[in-house]
């Protein structure tokens, strides 16, 4: 029995994939300079800094980056608009195995300084993506013969192993995390208007009945521990586990503002088809331009096929190692072989939203000239006044907007970041206010700036429909203190 072509799957996920990263380096360029610039939130070359002193020499492998040859904010964007330029690359096919590795490279290098800004979930699994996407990108540089040569099945197999993991280890860790929310299939009840970035839709899906909230729950632990499975039966049921699981990111994708996860995700499904299901499922003209004839498998030398599968099950068996859930203390060698991949990224554990948060605390930031009047500082995206409905962003990342959710839960203590953005607003820093929605100081920076953290709730439908509103809120007390600068510090004054 010959094996399935897999030619157009190949095609279209390295595509997509090239699509992922054009989104990716395009929503952090015009970030980059409040977030990680000389004049950012957390400056790039201060981390640099810290890290060749804290870890001498062995920096450089601690922190994988191409920023320790330059940190300035010319190089930051320019590598940044040389990812856009290399994630058209892959999609038109031009040399699609060193164009990725190249792409791999620069996230890697952004991920690798970028603090809490870059440490989300899909930060690293675009990382991962990308390692089981060399596995099956062709070498040729040709676009045309890239697309043409053979396609490895091993290859396919990896990206199929992480769709499963990422799935199913996000059901898992809910199960596993004994939240009473996810125990009794309430957590959608809250998801919705606590999410970290609701959107309009969300406002709407927040106010669905309770029975199908709970009936939600349920659906979404059968999708993420069950039809996982269907991967690794036959070709029909993997079609129909392609069906539901881009389905169930779509309904994700509606519903809430989660940057690139759920398109990446969507194009890890796209490897589960082979080349006889996709030109059934496309337009015939499209079918026929994507698929081009393989020629015929040539063996290629020994060394090759053996360093091609050892590297193989080596991401295997270290995947299988970073089920943390699952993990009890391994051999000292594989620890160290784990400590030693670690500052790499790219291979991972996954689970989203393991605890749901049944509250959502917002903190509102406001500065002052003299003590007594205050005007506050208006995010792009997240909740604020409670009559601005929310927005639909994805999938750009605004990632103040996201860490500022983050610091809600916590402590201004544990946010040190959060005393570094408010530095910023004392300065009057163009770079961090561009992150903003609307500068109440235009011509000077306050004196002052103070943090209030507030309870939001949803509004219900009729008051909506009466007045407009989209949140209630009510004022819990101060996040951080009042700060002020003196002599350049960062103090907390004696108030007028």
């Amino acid at each position: 029995m010959s094996q399935p072509r897999l030619q157009i799957a190949r095609r279209l996920f390295l595509s997509a994939l090239g699509l992922i990263f054009l989104i990716a380096f395009t929503s952090l360029l015009v970030q980059l300079p409040g977030l990680i610039g000389s004049e950012g939130i957390l400056p790039a070359r201060e981390f640099l800094s810290w890290a060749r002193a804290q870890l001498g020499s062995g920096a450089w492998f601690r922190v994988p980056t191409l920023f320790w040859l330059q940190a300035s904010d010319l190089f930051l964007e320019g590598t940044c608009a040389a990812g856009m330029l290399l994630s058209l690359l892959l999609m038109i096919g031009f040399g699609p195995r060193w164009t990725l590795l190249a792409l791999w490279s620069l996230y890697l290098s952004f991920v690798s300084i970028g603090g809490v800004f870059l440490s989300y979930q899909w930060d690293i699994l675009l990382l991962e993506a990308a390692v089981m996407g060399l596995f099956v990108a062709p070498s040729r540089l040709a676009p045309s013969q890239a697309w043409a040569s053979p396609v490895w099945p091993g290859g396919i197999w990896l990206v199929r192993w992480l769709l499963f993991r990422l799935m199913v280890l996000s059901g898992l860790m809910k199960l596993l995390s004994e939240d009473e929310t996810w125990g009794n299939l309430t957590a959608l009840r809250f998801h919705y208007w606590t999410q970290p970035l609701p959107n309009r839709i969300s406002f709407f899906a927040a106010h669905l009945p309770n029975a199908a909230q709970t009936v939600s729950a349920g659906l979404m632990f059968v999708i993420e521990l069950l039809v996982p499975w269907m991967i690794f039966v036959n070709a029909r049921l993997r079609l129909w586990s392609a069906a539901i699981l881009i389905s169930f990111q779509l309904s994700i994708l509606l519903t809430g503002n989660y940057g690139f996860f759920n398109i990446l995700t969507i194009a890890l499904c796209l490897v589960l088809l082979d080349d006889e299901q996709w030109t059934r499922l496309l337009p015939k003209v499209l079918g026929r331009r994507l698929f081009r004839a393989a020629p015929s498998p040539s063996n290629p030398p020994g060394w090759i096929r053996w360093t091609r599968a050892g590297l193989a099950v080596l991401v295997l068996l270290v995947s299988l190692a970073e089920v943390r859930f699952l993990r009890r203390r391994l051999p000292e060698p594989i620890e160290n072989l784990l400590a030693a991949l670690q500052p790499f990224r790219s291979i991972n554990s996954y689970g989203l939203f393991s605890v749901m948060t049944t509250t959502r605390p917002e903190i509102l930031v406001e500065g002052s000239r003299d003590g007594q009047s205050w005007r506050t500082y208006e995010f792009k995206w997240k909740p604020g006044p409670v009559d601005v409905a929310p927005t639909w962003v994805a999938p750009h990342q605004p990632r103040l907007d996201w860490q500022m959710w983050f610091a809600a839960l916590g402590s201004c203590r544990h946010n040190p970041w959060f005393l570094r953005f408010q530095e910023k607003l004392l300065q009057g820093s163009p770079a961090v206010l561009s992150l903003l929605k609307s500068n109440p100081f235009p011509a000077l920076p306050p004196k002052y700036v103070r943090s209030l953290l507030y309870q939001y709730q949803l509004a219900e439908i009729d008051e909506w429909r009466r007045d407009g509103h989209f949140w209630k809120r009510e004022l819990e007390g101060s996040y951080c203190p009042t700060l002020a600068l003196e002599d350049g510090n960062l103090v907390a004054p004696v108030m007028p």
